[in-house]
């Protein structure tokens, strides 16, 4: 469907639900709501995924932390919903074992006791029993790993996705399943009846300007870490709810992390674990914990923080990596609910549904394991609210669009190309229609011309941002070739969305100026 075919469905309201936000959790509620049955409209203010839900460390897990810090509910809770993710979506989520290396004797009992606890609580949702492994079997698991006074190590297993795949996938299933999901359209204010109830929005479709009211019948604030403005919206004097916190990641070439096992560092500077992980044929390494004072669409890591995490890092590779391997620094704001008093790494991301008393449903808090959950919560009060028939959430076992079984002949090998599941054939279709649509758009990146067409085309891709940043993960993996194949992808994107040379022009250098700040302090030497 055309951009102005999904604007103009906003004739068709009005709607049972309407989220605002078109993140992690906002299309998990649309799925949701649509899924039971209800009319659903979503509004996203830039596009899907653009802040937060495309910055993750990209894992499905329950959060090794979260058990350090004794939160077994939250752990539980999360195990649970990683296995529905897994079964739901084999396409996107896949198994990778993580191993905790050990350098010091009593680190063997410790971590080895927790992570049985870790297997435990996963229950029959479990990816695959923990370990305990010597010198040489965990070198032979990460060669790169410093050897010097290695004592072994301990094996344990979680899921690994792709965060803004995973947002799109949760948008065309919504889509496919009747609900109205429109990007780049910013609610700009609230609407109240005659009682003062929020019975709908205002909203602006950013490309045209034009503004539209639409009617609802309970609005659901799902916008993460800019919940507290939604909530001004409807009452000036709401109280912050939400406290973001920085998270930095960087990646380098997979050679850092020789085969295809993680990294657990369980001690860091601050106290915090750090991760590295293979991803898309890279190493990404994450992530950090420092206060951000405003929630921003493009929050920009500081130089300490890539020193920290490289500095941390070089501890356990063999290799120490530099500002020079860096292929891409970036940066996610995770919504905390606010606590005060409390550091932000030990405050959980256990979420919280509030309803104002005019009846704004906001959900706040959360991690992208548990969207599915938060989802259902948020719905179950979104019902009462809207005065809506009560229909019983589906989405335990709903497949999600692409879903393929993890042994069928047909699921994809090619790491690109897996995350769109069935629908590779619909991919690789289009790449046989465009002109060298099987040509890669850069030697350094896996991703053929075609694919930007299919993202225009069926994905709501409207600028080279979102086709190099999110359906295709340009952008992270190797920043400078992003920025380098921007015009034929301008080029591409103008003749799919029928738009002009100065169209063009300003989309290279829009992106361009933004691939610059993913290549750290270091990118104009």
């Amino acid at each position: 469907m055309k951009r102005n075919e999904i604007l103009a469905a906003e004739a068709n309201g009005p709607f049972d639900v309407i989220v605002i936000g078109g993140g992690a959790t906002g299309l998990g509620v649309a799925v949701d709501a649509v899924s039971r049955g209800y009319h659903t409209l979503l509004l996203e203010q830039a596009d899907f995924a653009k802040g937060t839900s495309s910055r993750s460390t990209k894992l499905v897990h329950g959060g090794v932390r979260y058990l350090q810090q004794g939160n077994i509910s939250l752990v539980r809770e999360a195990l649970h919903e990683r296995g529905i993710m897994y079964r739901n979506a084999p396409h996107l989520v896949t198994n990778l074992a993580f191993i905790v290396p050990r350098y010091k004797w009593w680190e063997g009992p410790f971590y080895g006791i927790g992570l049985k606890l870790y297997d435990l609580l996963a229950g029959k949702l479990n990816l695959e029993k923990s370990r305990s492994l010597s010198p040489e079997e965990t070198l032979a698991c990460i060669p790169n790993l410093e050897a010097d006074g290695l004592d072994g190590g301990t094996e344990y297993h979680d899921g690994q996705f792709d965060d803004a795949r995973m947002c799109v996938t949760l948008m065309r299933t919504a889509t496919d399943l009747g609900a109205v999901i429109v990007n780049y359209a910013e609610v700009t204010e609230l609407l109240h009846d005659e009682d003062g109830h929020v019975c709908g929005v205002g909203f602006k479709d950013v490309e045209s300007d034009d503004r539209v009211e639409v009617r609802g019948d309970v609005v659901v604030n799902a916008a993460g870490v800019f919940s507290n403005s939604v909530r001004r919206m409807d009452d000036p004097e709401a109280e912050s709810v939400v406290e973001p916190s920085r998270g930095v990641h960087l990646v380098l070439d997979q050679s850092f992390l020789a085969g295809d096992t993680a990294i657990m560092v369980p001690h860091t500077d601050d106290g915090r674990i750090l991760f590295v992980i293979p991803w898309h044929e890279r190493c990404l390494v994450g992530t950090t914990d420092e206060h951000a004072p405003e929630p921003v669409l493009e929050p920009r890591a500081t130089d300490e923080e890539v020193e920290f995490i490289l500095r941390n890092a070089a501890r356990y590779l063999q290799r120490d990596p530099t500002w020079d391997d860096v292929l891409s620094v970036f940066a996610g704001l995770r919504p905390l609910v606010r606590h005060e008093g409390q550091a932000t790494k030990k405050i959980s991301r256990e979420h919280e549904v509030l309803v104002s008393p005019s009846g704004l449903v906001s959900i706040v808090g959360g991690k992208w394991t548990t969207y599915r959950k938060m989802a259902e919560d948020v719905m179950d009060h979104a019902i009462d609210i809207g005065g809506l028939e009560r229909r019983a959430c589906v989405t335990d076992d709903l497949h999600l669009r692409g879903w393929l079984d993890r042994e069928d002949p047909a699921m994809p090998q090619e790491n690109w190309l897996r995350v769109y599941g069935l629908d590779a054939v619909e991919v690789v279709g289009v790449c046989d229609e465009v002109e060298r649509g099987h040509e890669l758009l850069h030697q350094r990146l896996p991703y053929p011309r075609g694919a930007v067409v299919h993202a225009a085309r069926f994905e709501q891709a409207r600028s080279v941002e979102d086709v190099l940043a999110r359906r295709t993960r340009a952008l992270l993996l190797d920043a400078r070739a992003a920025g380098e194949c921007a015009q034929d992808v301008a080029e591409l994107l103008a003749g799919e969305l029928g738009q002009d040379e100065d169209w063009v022009v300003e989309g290279v250098a829009a992106f361009q100026e933004l691939a610059a700040g993913y290549m750290g302090s270091d990118s104009s030497t």
